[in-house]
């Protein structure tokens, strides 16, 4: 600790500049996660809506229900939309229409501040190798100096040596968790791109079936244990005859 002090207190012109990358790295790493955490939608709940809409209302009102969602819905906001908006020039057209939108808008907003985290953890390390490479030049120097008048200086030497890879070891701990947060960004923005695929093909079935005439609103789902479900107490079996009341004067 001790020494970690005396290299910020003497070679300050390396430590603040490692600080600074260091901090607007982590910066940069919340934004990140902030923005994936406000895009995320359940499409588990409003699929089932968005069906619903389609086979009441049609295309025009299942349009509308996906512009009234919020930005940062961006499947339905813009993936669905831009498929429902060509939906009267063909299944086909809405296939290149979601490609499209997908491709130049919706990734492009997800790969948002991933270059810049992954250059900043470049440049981390090459700083802190710069920095450590000037102040063993430094060092060597004046241990070139101190053996040419004759004295030792190996110890001051070799403490600032020690004190020099102190600028490598901070970009090191600066570079290391921006590569992984890197890698772990760009494998949620592929398991996003399989979901809109996914999802796309869905919208576009839902369509096709409204266009033919065989869309329905979706089955409402009972809770387990709702008054009804077989399996309660008084209620028939699957499979089995209710209890027929018995006869007057029955022994």
């Amino acid at each position: 600790m001790d020494a970690f002090l005396e290299f910020v207190t003497h070679h300050w012109y390396f430590a603040f500049p490692m600080f600074a990358i260091s901090i607007c790295a982590v910066a940069l790493v919340t934004w990140r996660i902030l923005l994936n955490m406000n895009s995320r939608t359940d499409m588990n709940l409003f699929m089932p809506k968005f069906q619903e809409v389609l086979a009441k209302e049609g295309v025009d009102g299942a349009l509308r229900f996906c512009k009234a969602q919020p930005e940062s819905e961006m499947i339905p906001r813009k993936l669905f939309v831009a498929g429902l908006e060509n939906a009267k020039q063909g299944l086909a057209a809405m296939r290149r229409a979601m490609a499209n939108v997908m491709e130049l808008e919706i990734l492009p907003d997800l790969n948002f501040a991933l270059p810049t985290i992954l250059a900043i953890a470049k440049i981390a390390t090459m700083v802190g190798l710069l920095g450590t490479v000037i102040s063993m030049i430094g060092t060597f120097q004046e241990l070139g100096k101190a053996a040419a008048e004759g004295g030792g200086g190996q110890a001051s030497a070799s403490q600032q040596i020690g004190l020099a890879l102190f600028a490598t070891a901070l970009g090191l701990i600066t570079a290391i968790p921006l590569v992984f947060a890197h890698v772990l960004f760009k494998a949620w923005i592929h398991k996003q791109e399989v979901k809109m695929k996914n999802y796309g093909q869905k919208v576009v079935l839902l369509v096709q079936a409204w266009k033919n005439g065989t869309l329905t609103p979706p089955v409402p789902t009972v809770p387990a244990g709702a008054p009804g479900q077989p399996g309660q107490p008084g209620q028939p079996q699957v499979g089995q005859r209710p209890m027929q009341p018995a006869a007057a004067g029955a022994r």
